[in-house]
C-alpha cells in the first residue's frame, strides 16, 4: 500500500483528504505543521507528500526544501488556497501545485500520476 504524508494545519481539509485517499486505497500519515511533518517524514518515509504552504511556524516551502534535501526523489505536490505562490521560486522543486478547492480531482489525478 502506497504512503501519503499529508501535511495541512486545516482539521477540514485533514479529515477530507485523508478520507478520500484512504477510500483510493492509500495509507494516510497526518502532519499539522512543519515540524511534526519533518519528523514523520524521517521516521517513516512517505512515497508522496501533499504539502500546504501556508502554516504556523515552518511554512511548507522550507519544509519541501528540507525534504528535497533528505531525499529528492520524492514526490512532492503543494497544495495552497492561493495562486500566487505559484510564481515564488521556492515551490519550483515542487512536483506539481495544485490550488485547494472542494472538488479534489485535481489532486486525486496528481496523486495517481506520481504514484499509481
Amino acid at each position: 500500500m502506497k504512503k501519503i504524508l499529508l501535511v495541512d494545519d486545516e482539521e477540514s481539509i485533514q479529515l477530507l483528504y485523508h478520507e478520500e485517499f484512504q477510500d483510493d486505497g492509500y495509507e494516510v500519515i497526518s502532519a499539522m505543521n512543519g515540524e511534526e511533518a519533518l519528523e514523520k517524514y524521517k521516521e517513516n518515509p512517505p512515497d508522496l507528500v501533499i504539502l500546504d504552504i501556508q502554516m504556523p511556524g515552518m511554512n511548507g516551502i522550507e519544509v519541501l526544501r528540507q525534504m528535497k534535501m533528505m531525499n529528492e526523489k520524492i514526490p512532492v505536490i503543494l497544495s495552497s488556497a492561493y495562486h500566487e505562490y505559484k510564481q515564488d521560486l521556492g515551490t519550483w522543486a515542487s512536483d506539481e501545485y495544485i490550488v485547494k478547492s472542494a472538488d479534489i480531482d485535481d489532486l486525486k489525478k496528481a496523486v495517481k500520476k506520481l504514484i499509481g
